[in-house]
């Protein structure tokens, strides 16, 4: 087992590596801002997601992704805010990413059009525990004592939402930073993902919610497709499938506290459809979202006259 790990991860280290894929997630449009700094606030709530996910159980050094990130509206200047942390593990190497958003938000037919911009860092840090038996042990360019490097990030993207429809364009890691420590260059990552909600015969208490999620560095391109039925605005079940990687299946629950809060959780299971199929029993996610409304509390005034005390 440790052996296909070593050579996922050769992909990540050997030599001075230029494309390296961000991050994955299968509930992918409960997580539209950390891939798109114009998501942020666009909806007019404060929105916090949480997510973790655990990529091919049964190999030991595993992948392991969790993400927090969190959006809210200004709008006295049409605009949003958004923070999104990814820290990721894989083998030896442990990533982080980390970027403040900003959106301007305008008015466009039925809905909103987000242009956004994020600002953050990429970190990587190469562990120093190698076995003697591992091929990248003799490797010229890992650090035998393990280091660390991060480079300054750069992001945008546009994104346009109505009541039934989405869709956003963007790109992560436009500086391509050269973090020459660890010998890693990140590679520009491109995204577009949209989605629909329709309503089955009109009827808003079961709405089919196909999405799409389109994902490139210009060297591979990876799809997700998903289909998510969602009944009496309460309960959803899904499927995603991801080019040349995997079948999943999700299912989910949301609530209302009171008519200005949602609160959401998830989860899905990844089926390996690769060769990786023959080690792996497959990829488990889980998801919460809270979102809630702030409204400004009513300016009260209070009118004083000398005649009426």
């Amino acid at each position: 087992m440790r052996g296909i790990i070593t050579a996922a991860f050769c992909a990540a280290v050997g030599g001075t590596v230029f494309a390296q894929q961000d991050p994955q997630f299968t509930q992918y449009m409960f997580d539209r801002l950390s891939v798109n700094p114009a998501v942020a606030g666009i909806t007019g709530q404060l929105c916090a997601t949480a997510m973790f996910r655990q990529q091919w159980t049964g190999f030991d050094g595993a992948p392991k992704t969790g993400l927090l990130n969190a959006s809210m509206a200004i709008k006295p200047i049409s605009s949003g805010i958004g923070l999104s942390v990814y820290l990721d593990e894989l083998g030896q190497q442990k990533s982080t990413f980390a970027r403040l958003s900003y959106s301007y938000h305008r008015k466009l037919g039925a809905g909103t059009l987000g242009i956004g911009l994020s600002a953050g860092l990429v970190s990587h840090t190469l562990g120093r525990d190698w076995r003697a038996r591992d091929p990248l042990a003799q490797d010229a360019a890992i650090p035998a004592n393990g280091d660390s490097d991060s480079s300054f990030d750069l992001g945008g993207g546009l994104y346009y939402t109505s009541p039934t429809f989405w869709i956003g364009i963007s790109a992560t890691h436009i500086t391509e930073g050269e973090l020459e420590d660890v010998s890693i260059k990140t590679a520009r990552h491109y995204w577009v993902q949209a989605g629909y909600d329709w309503a089955i015969k009109g009827d808003k208490k079961y709405i089919l919610q196909p999405s799409v999620l389109v994902k490139s560095d210009a060297t591979s391109t990876q799809v997700d497709l998903n289909a998510t039925f969602l009944y009496n605005n309460m309960v959803w079940l899904g499927v995603s499938y991801r080019t040349e990687d995997a079948i999943a299946p999700m299912i989910g629950y949301q609530f209302k506290p009171n008519d200005k809060s949602m609160l959401r959780i998830g989860y899905s299971y990844d089926v390996t459809t690769s060769t990786l199929s023959n080690y792996s029993s497959g990829s488990h996610e889980v998801m919460l979202n809270y979102c809630v409304l702030l409204v400004k509390p009513p300016d009260v005034q209070i009118y004083r006259n000398v005649r009426f005390l």
